[in-house]
């Protein structure tokens, strides 16, 4: 039993497994791949399966930095990574240096405003930790546009040497399409910038950039998604192994006639005579209501005993009903497991199923479940 397991008991309705050892082999998978040091966003409670068992997995299986979105995800992350460099990507909020550097936390930062701010901060004090610079090359979101990188580094090279800048990073907007011009004019552009800060390390590859052609991988590369089992190359077969696994019990069974409207609203009809299952899991644990199937449209799908059963009606906030008329018999019956995520239904289906993409299906990882993790 890992220490990070939550208690079980006989009327827990699902289960989400976590195989860590799958975390840690996907990691050293991409490292090897890139042939350079793999980071890796721990960001929204690791992907969904908890920043405490993935950032311990993962550090002692030799990874040195991380990246979070936020400070409280940065302090979670640095309570079991005490050695580890975490970065901040949502960058330098107001009057928060001292935050970072009561936990020996790295910002990312890209504004004028924030390198000055952290700037500031380091003249007073030796305490922080060298920050990172991002450069925006194509998300028009967060970072500082190249031609400002390009003054920093060319003329205003003291103001970097303040802020104590130990990493230069840009993000993919695309980096998932192979075919995406964009990708390309993003690599010419940060092979400038990177360029241009001879003697500090540089990272731009994400998850699907480890994919992608004619990508340097610099220094540091930053996995996120395909971390945790999600497909970096959409379209073709999945390089890396699954991780998480979610089951949930039916918790009553039933048989309606032609004509019996099911869920909330009635949305979905019965065209013959059925057997229904109901599962113990909602919308409430995570699980998206899109994902709902009704007369006039498509939804996400469970397993029974091998064969894939479609969800009938709305999602709910605990329950979820399925078809499972064709089940082996011997598998439909009451207490039984059926499987919402892993085998054929993995990320992508689910996320398909749900109109929705798999990561949101991952982050959206309710704490309801009975958690069971497994390799560390």
């Amino acid at each position: 039993m890992s220490p990070f397991d939550t208690p079980g008991a006989v009327a827990d309705g699902a289960t989400l497994t976590i195989d860590l050892g799958a975390l840690v082999a996907n990691w050293r998978a991409l490292g090897e791949r890139a042939g350079a040091e793999a980071g890796a966003v721990v960001k929204a409670d690791a992907y969904g399966i908890g920043i405490e068992p993935a950032v311990t997995a993962l550090a002692r299986a030799g990874c040195r930095s991380f990246f979070v979105a936020r400070l409280s995800e940065g302090i979670r992350a640095r309570a079991v990574a005490p050695e580890a460099t975490i970065y901040i990507l949502n960058g330098l909020m107001p009057g928060s240096c001292g935050v970072y550097a009561q936990h020996d936390l790295s910002p990312v930062l890209g504004s004028h405003e924030e390198l000055a701010e952290w700037a500031a901060f380091r003249a007073e004090t030796n305490k922080a930790r060298p920050a990172a610079l991002h450069i925006d090359t194509a998300m028009n979101r967060l970072g500082l546009w190249p031609g400002e990188g390009l003054d920093f580094a060319r003329e205003r090279r003291r103001d970097i040497e303040a802020a104590g800048i130990g990493l230069v990073m840009s993000h993919f907007a695309s980096s998932e399409d192979v075919n995406d011009p964009a990708n390309a004019r993003q690599i010419r552009a940060f092979a400038e910038i990177a360029a241009a800060f001879p003697g500090i390390p540089a990272s731009l590859k994400n998850s699907s950039g480890h994919f992608l052609a004619d990508c340097p991988s610099y220094q540091l590369t930053r996995p996120g998604y395909a971390l945790y089992g999600g497909n970096p190359t959409p379209g073709r077969p999945n390089p890396m192994l699954p991780v998480i696994g979610l089951e949930a019990r039916i918790i009553q069974l039933r048989e309606v006639e032609p004509g019996t409207q099911v869920g909330y609203n009635g949305r979905w009809t019965a065209k013959s005579r059925r057997k229904l299952a109901t599962i113990d899991l909602g919308y409430a644990d995570g699980y998206p209501r899109n994902a709902s199937w009704t007369d006039t449209d498509t939804g996400g799908s469970a397993i029974l005993g091998g064969v894939i059963c479609p969800f009938v009606g709305s999602v709910s906030m605990d329950l979820i009903i399925a078809d499972v008329s064709d089940a082996p018999p011997e598998a439909v019956k009451r207490g039984a497991s059926m499987t919402l995520i892993g085998g054929p239904l993995d990320l992508e289906t689910v996320g398909a199923g749900a109109k929705t993409i798999g990561y949101e299906i991952l982050t959206r990882l309710g704490r309801r479940h009975t958690r069971r993790y497994i390799g560390l």
